[in-house]
């Protein structure tokens, strides 16, 4: 069948095959490779997309709608259907990249031909691969390396996906699997790096240049590349990008695809964003992109973790407000650079944090946030849980709840007298200011900790102020009436107004002491200023909030509802207010440093124990901001985390809610106020309460009952009310007047001296008023609220 060598011919000829021999080889080689070739096509499958391809990012947006930062998954990409890719960006890459596109099989090959031929002879490799081709090497394949096995797995995958899917579906996939420069994969992530918008907004000019820059972006990015290539600089990156997009949009002229009156219109490159570096998450960022990660994680309903947020392809909207971002960080930055420096005072001005958040009262967003200096460095959001006590800012939710919930009935016993009360007119009530008050259960008699030890409440200074309402003792931060007052309520009733207001209970210590009433709980800078914002908005809670809509790949997964409870009436939280305006308007009121010229500012200061945390808490109509300070030893070399005194940071003797928080208050809202409306507060409703006269305060016709400020004020029933497990004994404190110092700290545990319930008794008031000095919080020493320690994520109060 093979005549060869030819049998019938001599010499050379008998070495030169036959014309029927070439052409059956011929024949024979073609069968050969088709029979290979389409035993390789039924063979190949088709991959399923790579999983480098479905990695995507995702972006956060500024409650305006421009995007704040794209990041959390392995690159910067967002899918998004072809429906909302413009045709200019599909024809732009056709009139580029491959003209037969719609018609093709999906391969060109002569193309590939060439590029076989080449690597054959070990030359360098050339293009001429079709989009079906490029979709293919970008999705469907791990594998990039320029190989004849990958080029041949190319062809037949490339040949088998044209056959089975759409055009559209391969247009869609290329675009979203291309890489565009800048860290940017999918023509989504294209469109918002080089103009800040959507992909379907883009024109013919801007999807000329991003098809340019298919070409390959190290030299086609204007920006230049130097650090990949020193070739690529601006101006020859520029030249070259101008050249190719001029040139991709008069091929779309020809290919029928760009009216030419409409090319007239680009004779310039369009105006690109400056390159963001990608370290995105520095500065304030990196706390808001975290806590908007626990917000959405915790409130979803569909089950959305985070472990399927670090798959990307999210776009979250958040609440927070860049400008107001930025005036609170500019706030903060400039007390500390005026007045914090551990170089020249490094015994006290080390380890100094500062945090801050500020709500919507109507609404309960989360507008802006300080979360210390800078999130890639300090990793613990200061405006989530950080453990620091809140102090005197605690006393609007006791006088809140004396104003709803009452005082209980002295004279009917511990049975009965708990569930008869008195609502407590704020004005007409009196009670004792007098320093080293004693204080007693709401049945009159004596409160003693577990070990018999009594408590002496003292006042800052020492100061004693006799009878005094509980308007003005809330002006002069005094504490022994609102001591005496938290007991006769009932600490659990205080606790629950304060959760009501907004605050969560899992940061309020469990502790039943009188002290619980001077703030020796840990909530967050956040909910301090949502629950004061409860009083803002006419007693309406809201829980703070900071995502307000999530989509998934186009799709909506997440939006937020509005679920407001009344939980104050619009009379106790219109006299709240009342009462904290006069904390700023008064000339001796502690929080006259916040106020606001021309607008209406209700606030409370705040100082703990042992000068270890000061914090402002105020609000208008439209805004409530919280702002603490505190110094906290937590470094990783640190042997413990533990909250370190002020006295002597910033070169002030005591550092006093009145002080550095009043003043970034009042820097920050005073910018982030300057064109918003003025508006009033409510005039504040009839309270329907009665004049009570508490902690031995003398009321003007005395009943036999009536005794001097050391003895009960009303007789003691049978016996006294159940002491907490755990208690201190008498103790002093003292409340944030500017300038005034606090007593000496101390306490039986060594000095963990934030106001803490849990340590052990103090010594007794017979001989000693108590060493444990407090700014504000007063009486009690022990574990405070040391050693809770909030997170980046979420933190341990779950702030959103």
């Amino acid at each position: 069948m093979i005549d060869y060598p030819r049998h019938d011919k001599y010499g050379w000829r008998r070495w030169v095959p036959s014309w029927k021999l070439v052409t059956g080889l011929f024949l024979g080689f073609l069968a050969s490779l088709m029979t290979a070739g389409t035993i390789a096509y039924a063979m190949v499958a088709i991959p399923n997309p790579a999983e480098a391809a479905k990695a995507q990012n995702n972006v956060y947006y500024w409650d305006d709608g421009s995007q704040m930062v794209a990041t959390g998954g392995e690159v910067n990409r967002q899918i998004i259907g072809i429906e909302k890719i413009p045709a200019h960006m599909q024809n732009a890459v056709i009139s580029a990249e491959n003209k037969t596109f719609r018609k093709d099989s999906g391969i060109d090959p002569m193309g590939i031909g060439r590029a076989v031929f080449n690597m054959a002879l070990g030359e360098e490799t050339q293009g001429g691969s079709t989009i079906t081709q490029q979709y293919v090497k970008n999705a469907r394949l791990d594998n990039q390396d320029q190989t004849l096995e990958r080029k041949f797995q190319e062809l037949f995958i490339s040949m088998k996906i044209d056959s089975k899917m759409e055009k559209s579906e391969i247009m869609e996939g290329y675009l979203n699997t291309s890489y565009y420069g800048r860290g940017a994969y999918g023509i989504q992530a294209a469109a918002r790096t080089y103009f800040d918008k959507d992909a379907a907004q883009l024109d013919a000019s801007q999807s000329a240049f991003l098809a340019a820059l298919l070409k390959g972006a190290t030299y086609y990015d204007p920006a230049g590349a130097t650090s990949i290539d020193a070739a690529a600089t601006p101006e020859a990156n520029r030249e070259r990008a101008y050249k190719r997009w001029s040139w991709i949009l008069d091929e779309m002229v020809k290919d029928g695809h760009l009216d030419a009156a409409e090319r007239q219109k680009y004779t310039e490159l369009p105006q690109l964003e400056k390159p963001r570096k990608n370290a995105q998450l520095s500065g304030q960022i990196g706390y808001l992109v975290d806590l908007a990660k626990a917000n959405f994680v915790n409130s979803n309903d569909q089950g959305i973790t985070a472990d399927d947020l670090t798959q990307g392809g999210y776009e979250i909207h958040t609440t927070f407000d860049k400008k107001k971002v930025q005036q609170l960080e500019k706030a903060v930055i400039k007390v500390r650079k005026e007045n914090i420096d551990p170089k020249k005072r490094p015994d006290t001005d080390t380890h100094v944090q500062f945090g801050g958040a500020s709500v919507e009262p109507e609404t309960g967003k989360i507008v802006a946030i300080y979360g210390g200096e800078d999130a890639t460095k300090h990793f613990t959001n200061n405006a989530d849980a950080t453990g620091a006590q809140v102090g005197s800012t605690f006393k609007p939710f006791v006088l809140a709840a004396a104003m709803r919930d009452g005082v209980r009935d002295p004279e009917l016993g511990p049975d009965q007298g708990s569930d008869t009360r008195t609502i407590v007119d704020p004005n007409k009530s009196r009670y004792s200011g007098k320093n080293k008050l004693k204080i007693k259960n709401y049945d009159g008699s004596v409160w003693h900790n577990e070990e018999g030890k009594e408590w002496l409440q003292t006042n800052d200074g020492q100061e004693s102020y006799g009878n005094i309402s509980l308007r003005e003792a809330m002006i002069h931060s005094a504490n022994s009436p609102y001591v005496q007052l938290g007991m006769d309520i009932g600490i659990q009733t205080v606790r629950e107004a304060a959760i009501d207001a907004g605050l969560l209970e899992s940061s309020l210590t469990k502790s039943n002491v009188p002290s619980f009433s001077l703030g020796i709980s840990e909530p967050s800078a956040i909910r301090m200023a949502g629950s004061y914002g409860t009083f803002a908005a006419g007693g309406e809670q809201r829980d703070p909030y900071s995502v307000k809509l999530v989509k998934h790949e186009g799709e909506t997964v997440y939006e937020h509802v509005d679920e407001a409870e009344q939980k104050f009436s619009k009379a106790v939280a219109s006299n709240v207010t009342d009462v904290l305006r006069d904390v700023v308007d008064d000339p001796e009121g502690t929080g006259r440093k916040a106020r606001l010229p021309g607008r209406q500012v209700a606030g409370k200061t705040g100082t703990t124990d042992g000068n270890k945390s000061a914090w402002f808490v105020g609000y208008t109509p439209q805004l409530s901001t919280a702002i603490d300070m505190y110094r906290l030893n937590d470094d990783e070399k640190a042997k413990k985390r533990e909250f370190l005194e002020m006295y002597g940071t910033g070169d002030r003797d005591t550092i006093h809610g009145s002080s550095f928080p009043s003043q970034i208050w009042q820097d920050y809202m005073s910018d982030a106020l300057e064109n918003a409306e003025i508006i009033k507060f409510p005039e504040p409703e009839p309270i329907e309460g009665e004049a009570v006269w508490g902690g031995g305060a003398v009321s003007p016709s005395p009943t036999p009952s009536s005794s001097p400020s050391e003895s009960p004020s009303s007789s003691p029933s049978q016996s006294p009310s159940p002491s907490p497990s755990t208690s201190p004994g008498p103790s002093q404190s003292c409340n944030p007047w500017e300038d005034w110092t606090c007593g000496v700290d101390g306490g039986a545990d060594g000095g963990n001296d934030q106001g803490g319930g849990n340590g052990g008794p103090t010594p007794s008031p017979t001989t000693s008023p108590g060493t444990d000095g407090g700014a504000d919080s007063g009486g009690g020493n022990g574990n405070g609220g040391n050693g809770n320690g909030g997170g980046i994520f979420g933190g341990s109060d779950g702030d959103s």
